[in-house]
């Protein structure tokens, strides 16, 4: 009888410990993101008017940052929504990109909190 008993405990603390597995998510959900916090690009919100550097065009554009360059695109939009439209064409639209600058991310491995205070 008394391994019966055991038997039937150790059962329980195994459901017990399941059930607790089960409504932990429900309880505290984990959060889902639009964008992965590790991913290469990171794109800014909204749409910007942007001009191209060499000043062959001045667009409305989707700002996008590659994180692992530090590179900076503009996917011309046309239009300030952040996704290309054409009012005319009544078709998806393919939104090519033009480099508009840099970050020097690699600069920021330089930086010492040392020489921050001199």
């Amino acid at each position: 009888m008394n391994a019966q008993r055991t038997t039937n405990l150790l059962l329980a603390a195994i459901a017990l410990l399941l059930l607790v597995l089960v409504l932990r998510p429900l309880r505290e959900p984990s959060p889902v993101f639009a964008q992965s916090p590790d991913s290469e690009f990171f794109f800014e919100p909204g749409a910007f008017l942007v001009h191209a550097p060499d000043n062959s065009q001045q667009v409305y554009a989707k700002v996008v940052v590659d994180r692992s360059n530090g590179r900076i695109w503009a996917f011309p939009t046309l239009m300030p929504q952040p996704f290309p439209f054409d009012a005319i064409h009544n078709k998806p639209q393919t939104s090519h990109p033009f480099e508009i600058g840099r970050f020097a991310l690699e600069d920021t491995k330089k930086f010492s909190p040392d020489s921050a205070s001199q």
